[in-house]
């Protein structure tokens, strides 16, 4: 089978994409980080010290979805670019590579969720606590 440089180009966009929810996740979590910083309530602070170690290991997965989302974006460039000077396989060896990077990129995303899903638990906790006490003073 025959590989164009249209081929790895059909990547560009979904990667473009992928990047820019990557970023936006990043960029709520730091503003969470931000909000949790400011709290001083006493009697939720472990369960902040619980959401602030949830949201380290998410920043780290993260940077890793990022990393290996670009990763991906480039081996998928440096095959478009083998392709063009006429490497077919040397461009189809790093068109595989790229789209290995990605799909360990998504799998860090899948990851990430399921931790994300358990910061949700946290904030639910809270909540629970809160309607307690609130039941508790009536």
């Amino acid at each position: 089978m025959e590989m164009t440089i249209t081929t790895p180009s059909l990547l560009f966009p979904a990667i473009s994409l992928l990047l820019l929810a990557y970023t936006n996740r990043f960029v709520v979590l730091t503003n969470v980080i931000r909000q949790l910083s400011s709290v001083e309530n006493a009697t939720s602070e472990v369960l902040v010290l619980r959401q602030i170690n949830n949201l380290r290991l998410r920043i780290q997965v993260i940077r890793r979805m990022q990393a290996f989302g670009v990763l991906s974006f480039v081996l998928c460039t440096l095959s478009m670019f083998a392709l063009l000077i006429q490497w077919p396989i040397t461009g189809q060896i790093l068109f595989a590579n790229s789209l290995i990077l990605l799909v360990i990129s998504l799998l860090f995303s899948f990851y990430e969720v399921n931790i994300s899903t358990e910061a949700i638990n946290i904030e639910l906790e809270k909540f629970d606590a809160r309607v307690n006490s609130e039941n508790k003073q009536v």
